[in-house]
């Protein structure tokens, strides 16, 4: 993947024509106004998943799809090579990313390829590599679809002359810490040896798609040179265009650009034979983790293969569902795990097969390993019933109706389509695929579980303990040191560079006018405030119920009552049991969610708008009837203790629960570890401490409820009366919480936390900032934000990682919270960059703007650009619900985001610069480090900044 983040730019959702309507009381509805309790059959879900296309292709070989949707002003470039990681020879494993990254470095005549497209408006620049294929995506506005069409092509048949050893060099780097940012995490290491283990030296699906740090080393700008002339002809690529576009307008657009790129190499397929092992494989490794964890993985079949759906739906059964077998009996019944999962990680000519479970602390290891292997035997021997093959089904279509509201994007239609043609021929297999998931027996998902899960299996076995194997080391072909690479191939000479002729840029179309569903509001009969935003693009419906609670509402006393409480919700009410609670939303397509963030405690639901009767009474129960049974709270508070090791375990997450408390101070309700809470107040929470949370926090007197979807209010109110129209609020007056409380002084100090031979260090500072969310005006903040590090062309970003390579991203954040705001900046860096990095840090941000004000580049993208991004906010109906929610919490007019544009062109440099010097100056910033202590301490003691040593378990 190039990018860990997209564009850390303001979740911004435009609201040019929204106006708001007049709040209505909502009356008790007639019976006949209540739906049918039964779920829409499933066949007419099925009918509902369609993206229609055309498709033609240029004499070059270029295929290019074109998807009309014309529902946002966007359009979703998507760009598939087939050459993925599968093609790779030995000697240059990691190579088909690292030419991904370099991909971006510019062209020919596009010297940056971010900055134009974000100061266009795109608000998804990325791309990423697997083992089949490279991507590269961008969502612009329909405007920018010229300009769009214009770089891509440069990059397809106009890039050799920009490929410098200079580039080559820092990307290098950039994808090295990338793998040691993987590398880093707990369990980190185990995708290299599962592929070590499945597949036999040189099988194409063996080594890992980053690869080995001396593959990288070795690679040559004669090896980057012929990668591109090997693999990015027009021939080997698929160009979807989908949203706000058709074929007859796409057409001359392709053809002008990308037309006179000659045909590249027809491309040979390495040859991957399915693999079986001749006996069950085990191996035990200990690592810096904080339970057992056991992983259980046969390799199958590509995902054109007969039984590819079956075993699909066969290990969503097992362990892809909220009620799958191990999730049951592991976790609930008999409380050998804390968690577990079981998927079929499915490419184009192999699959993953693979189970996993995190053993409870305390737990007999060999016990939980032989229920494991005895709870998927006796699924394999059964087969599933029909109706968790239903609810397995059911599940996957509803995920992709909810596709379907995104035009471009990973995930998008422009990716299904662009998919199913490469890997199946068909850019409508994903509708074949759905029926046939649809209409599948339980003989035939027995038969297909039988024949792969019969065969030996690989366990991996991940205990607690040092770290003995070296990622560095992993990832590569698997003969290294063996056999030796064969020797360069003389009559190979290193590829011409030859620059074509010079091309212009098109210029960027206005952006079109912009529209957002009017916000309607009305008031149930018990008092709780209804906002709506009717959008019919998907025959689905987001809900979300939100409390003024939220962690700070435990303040640091209570660190995890609140999150622990809203997580139990969902274990069982007075009516349903876990088991009967996931079942039913499973059955009706939904998908009900419980947590918090800092000031709101929430249930959200997403649901079939064929099920929302139905979906809202589970929702409500969920709500507001919980047991807090003592064997459920005893459970899901082991769960909790061992999530909250697995955070300490991790590094970022670790430096995120230092840095609040160090910042606000333990008075402040905001100076939480988070909302995972503390070991010592976890462990005494009992069912009472929890009901007690409950009554006091979850009433309709601090509650609202916001719904963005496929639904009118006069149809909405009568099933939200019915099922929360009844609810009372107690007689006790509604709780508060004080975000007055002072904070303490800020001052510049070091906090180290030791994580022995951890090959990157991580680095997160912060403070606390003189004003509160709900302040006006806070735009210029936001934009300086963004110009020093909040996305990819930030200034932290491109020091470290594009120019220095030390670093996978540095970014910078702002909070977006009712009281006092934090500011911080953040970055992974290599371990022997530790002290440097700190040091660019600092000196980035005192720079700004004291040294380097914002100039017209950088105020071009911040301003015009997020203003022509403002479009792609929306296409869905959880960016609409976000953005009306925000509005809510900081005290915005519904119409805030249809005065953002008016802000932005009024906008100087000048109020960006004031806004940096007043917030953004690091000196009073507390620095959080994540590192190996012996191997940073050293570089940390000559920065002069006074340093104290703590343990992770305080945090």
């Amino acid at each position: 993947m190039r990018r860990l983040f997209l564009s850390a730019a303001l979740p911004l959702v435009l609201a040019a024509c929204a106006t708001t309507q007049p709040e209505i009381a909502a009356t008790a509805p007639p019976a006949a106004s209540t739906a049918p309790a039964k779920p829409a059959p499933l066949s007419q879900l099925v009918d509902a998943v369609d993206i229609p296309y055309q498709s033609f292709t240029l004499p070059n070989g270029l295929t290019v799809l074109v998807h009309t949707d014309r529902k946002t002003p966007v359009v979703g470039v998507t760009t598939y090579y087939r050459v993925g990681s599968k093609n790779e020879p030995r000697g240059k494993t990691g190579f088909a990313h690292l030419y991904e990254h370099l991909f971006f470095g510019g062209s020919e005549n596009v010297p940056n390829f971010d900055i134009p497209l974000e100061g266009a408006g795109s608000t998804s620049t990325n791309g990423s590599t697997w083992y089949d294929r490279t991507n590269y995506v961008e969502t612009v506005p329909t405007g920018a679809l010229d300009l769009t069409l214009f770089m891509e092509s440069d990059r397809m048949g106009h890039l050799l002359g920009a490929v410098t050893q200079d580039k080559l060099d820092k990307q290098r780097g950039v994808v090295q810490n990338e793998k040691r940012l993987g590398d880093n995490q707990p369990y980190g290491l185990t995708e290299y040896l599962i592929g070590d283990a499945l597949f036999p030296v040189g099988h194409p699906y063996r080594h890992s798609t980053i690869g080995s740090m001396a593959d990288l080393d070795a690679a040559t700008l004669s090896d980057v040179r012929q990668w591109y002339i090997d693999n990015y002809g027009p021939n080997n690529a698929i160009l979807a265009l989908t949203g706000d576009i058709d074929a007859a307008t796409a057409r001359p657009l392709v053809e002008k650009w990308f037309g006179d790129i000659p045909r590249g190499p027809e491309i040979t397929e390495p040859t991957s034979p399915i693999v079986t092992l001749d006996a069950p494989k085990r191996q035990v490794i200990t690592d810096q983790v904080p339970a057992t964890k056991i992983f259980k993985v046969w390799s199958g079949p590509g995902l054109n293969a007969p039984d590819a759906a079956a075993l699909d739906a066969g290990m969503t059964v097992l362990g892809g569902l909220a009620s799958s077998r191990l999730d049951n009996i592991l976790v609930r019944d008999e409380q050998l795990a804390v968690s577990v999962s079981a998927y079929a990680q499915q490419f184009e000519d192999a699959s993953l097969l693979q189970a996993e479970m995190v053993v409870k602390p305390g737990v007999d290891e060999a016990l939980a390993e032989r229920r494991l292997g005895e709870v998927i035997d006796q699924l394999v021997a059964d087969g599933p019933t029909g109706d968790e093959l239903l609810r397995a089904a059911t599940r996957s279509v509803s995920a992709e109706i909810g596709a379907l509201e995104v035009v471009g994007d990973m995930g998008g239609k422009g990716a299904t389509l662009a998919e199913g043609l490469l890997y199946s021929g068909d850019p409508a297999h994903y509708k074949k695929a759905l029926e046939e998931t649809a209409t599948l027996t339980p003989a035939q998902v027995r038969a297909a579980l039988a024949k792969w899960l019969g065969r030996p299996a690989y366990t991996l076995v991940v205990e607690p303990g040092e770290r003995t194997l070296d990622g560095a080391d992993l990832g590569g072909w698997g003969d290294e040191g063996s056999v030796a690479p064969p020797p360069p191939d003389p009559k190979t000479p290193a590829p011409p560079v030859a620059e074509g002729p010079a091309r212009e840029a098109p210029p960027v179309a206005p952006v079109a006018d912009l529209t957002f569903p009017a916000v309607r509001h009305a008031t149930l009969s018990n008092g709780i405030p209804v906002s709506l935003a009717t959008r019919t693009a998907i025959p689905k419906v987001s809900v979300s119920l939100d409390f003024d609670a939220g962690y700070a509402a435990d303040g640091n006393a209570r660190a995890g009552t609140q999150s622990l409480m809203m997580d139990l919700l969902k274990e069982g009410t007075t009516s349903r049991s876990a088991v009967e609670i996931a079942e039913e939303q499973e059955r009706l397509g939904a998908s009900i969610e419980t947590g918090t963030s800092l000031d709101s405690s929430r249930v959200s639901m997403t649901a079939l708008t064929a099920n929302l009767a139905p979906s809202l009474t589970l929702m409500a129960d969920i709500a507001r009837h919980p047991k807090f049974a003592a064997d459920d709270v005893a459970r899901v508070r082991d769960q909790r203790l061992a999530a909250i090791q697995q955070q300490q375990a991790t590094p970022t997450t670790l430096a995120q629960r230092a840095l609040k408390p160090l910042i606000y101070g333990a008075a402040h309700p905001y100076g939480s570890v988070g909302s995972a809470g503390r070991t010592s107040v976890v462990e005494g929470l009992t069912p009472a401490d929890l009901s007690t949370a409950h009554e006091t926090w979850l009433r309709p007197d601090l509650a609202q409820i916001t719904v963005v979807g496929d639904i009118t209010m006069d149809r909405l109110l009568p099933l939200l009366e019915q099922a929360f129209g009844n609810w009372q609020a107690p007689a006790t007056p509604a709780p508060t919480k004080d975000l007055s409380v002072a904070v303490p002084p800020a001052k510049q100090r070091m906090v180290v936390i030791d994580r022995p031979g951890a090959p990157q260090s991580m680095i997160m500072m912060g403070h606390v900032l003189p004003v509160e969310g709900t302040a006006p005006s806070l735009e210029s903040l936001d934009l300086a934000n963004q110009v020093i590090g909040g996305g990819f062309l930030s200034r932290l970003n491109m020091d470290l990682r594009e120019d220095k390579g030390w670093t996978y991203y540095a970014y910078s954040s702002v909070s977006s919270t009712k009281g006092p705001l934090m500011a911080t900046a953040y970055s992974p860096v290599q371990t022997d960059k530790t002290g440097e990095a700190i040091k660019a840090m600092l000196a980035d941000m005192r720079a700004f703007p004291a040294g380097k004000r914002v100039d017209q580049v950088e105020l071009q993208r911040v301003t015009d650009g997020n203003v022509r991004g403002l479009p792609n906010s929306f296409q869905t109906n959880s960016q609409v619900l976000g953005g009306i929610l925000d509005n809510q919490l900081l005290g915005r007019p519904d119409n805030y985001y249809s005065t953002l544009p008016a802000v932005y062109g009024a906008m100087d440099a000048a109020a960006i610069d004031t806004a940096a010097a007043k917030y953004l100056q690091p000196d009073d910033m507390v620095i959080v480090v994540v590192g190996d202590r012996k191997e940073i301490d050293s570089q940390l003691a000559d920065l002069g900044i006074p340093i104290e040593y703590r343990e992770a378990s305080e945090f």
